[in-house]
């Protein structure tokens, strides 16, 4: 992901990205100076900082004293196979202060800009059934059209099995937080700046007790669970969040519960031979198991949906999550204050949703 991103990994968890060339670099650093300043208390600013990588300052080595780095948080450390998507934003890719020229060389890299709104610049997925990963870089985004985006952009939520429609799910969620942000906001234009969009490729399967009952057996997802050319979808992540205190156990599901658990009761029903069978990922960090529930061509042990009923019904809202999914907004060197509305991000923005949305209704 590095290579893909142009910065370097450094052990302690954070990344280097080498300052550009004047004005470009100092304007970066200028950015984060002014959001991260120990001394704000401007609340749009503070919220702002929610939906960037956490900034450490800069950093030079001692070999090479002016090269100066920005220290940003590794937004991809915390996963195991991260896929990694990185989206430009706006209308326009140039600044209000560029030349004829600059404005030229920018409109003729993707003319459609203007009307999308908003340009792939390289993916890195992992695809399960090959344990290997898969990169696009920026000409596959060029190459994109309004006819064809919705699927082009769809290929980074494809794990080789199945659409992550979860993730897809999760993934809106969070662009609209970013939107509202967006919306609320006056001081600030944003040119030529990106989305970050991280999510967990892998899926170790492992298994989850509901008081001593086995809900899932360690099973590997294999080519065998796929029969007539169904599609595994991950429709949905059911949390169970094992709270050793009280031994009790606390599940939540995201939003949709009811329809895709209406879907797997009539699936299960109309064979005998399905059973749900429970992936669950284990997540060391905050120790939270996050499973996805599919259908296999197995025997149905009707102790699974019985326990499952009792772990939909009582779902405690509260704790209702989405898939682990990073949508980060980075790369600022194109911003500048301002006394309006962002339209052109904001325009990036929706039809950007739009499309997510598309991708995940059909």
């Amino acid at each position: 992901n590095a290579s893909l991103l142009g910065i370097l990994q450094h052990p302690d968890g954070t990344v280097l990205k080498q300052l550009q060339p004047p004005p470009r670099g100092p304007r970066e650093q200028e950015f984060y100076n002014k959001v991260y300043d120990s001394e704000c208390c401007d609340s749009i600013l503070l919220e702002l900082r929610e939906y960037l990588p956490k900034y450490f300052g800069v950093w030079s080595p001692p070999t090479a004293p002016n090269d100066t780095y920005l220290k940003l948080e590794d937004v991809t450390r915390k996963f195991n196979k991260p896929c990694i998507m990185d989206v430009k934003i706006g209308q326009k890719s140039y600044d209000p202060y560029a030349s004829a020229e600059k404005i030229q060389q920018q409109v003729s890299k993707y003319p459609l800009m203007e009307e999308i709104g908003f340009l792939v610049l390289g993916m890195r997925v992992y695809h399960m059934s090959s344990d290997s990963y898969e990169t696009q870089n920026q000409h596959y985004g060029r190459s994109l059209t309004k006819e064809t985006v919705k699927d082009g952009i769809s290929k980074f939520f494809h794990s080789g099995y199945c659409l992550r429609k979860d993730v897809v799910a999760a993934s809106i969620q969070k662009v609209e937080k970013i939107l509202e942000w967006f919306e609320g906001q006056t001081q600030l234009n944003f040119y030529a700046s990106s989305l970050l969009f991280v999510y967990e490729g892998s899926c170790q399967a492992t298994t989850v007790r509901l008081s001593d009952v086995t809900l899932a057996e360690k099973r590997r997802v294999s080519k065998g669970l796929l029969s007539g050319g169904d599609v595994l979808e991950y429709n949905n992540n059911i949390h169970v969040i094992n709270s050793t205190e009280n031994g009790k156990i606390e599940t939540s599901v995201s939003k949709g519960l009811s329809k895709f658990y209406a879907l797997h009761k009539k699936a299960c029903s109309k064979s005998h031979h399905s059973q749900l069978s429970l992936k669950v990922e284990n997540s060391e960090q905050d120790n939270v198991w996050k499973s996805s529930t599919c259908i296999t061509q197995e025997h149905l042990n009707g102790n699974v949906l019985s326990q499952l009923e009792k772990v939909f019904y009582h779902m405690p809202a509260e704790t209702k999550e989405s898939a682990n999914v990073e949508v980060r907004m980075i790369d600022f060197a194109h911003v500048f204050p301002s006394n309006t509305k962002d339209e052109g991000y904001i325009y990036g923005l929706k039809n950007l949703i739009t499309v997510l949305q598309n991708i995940l209704d059909n």
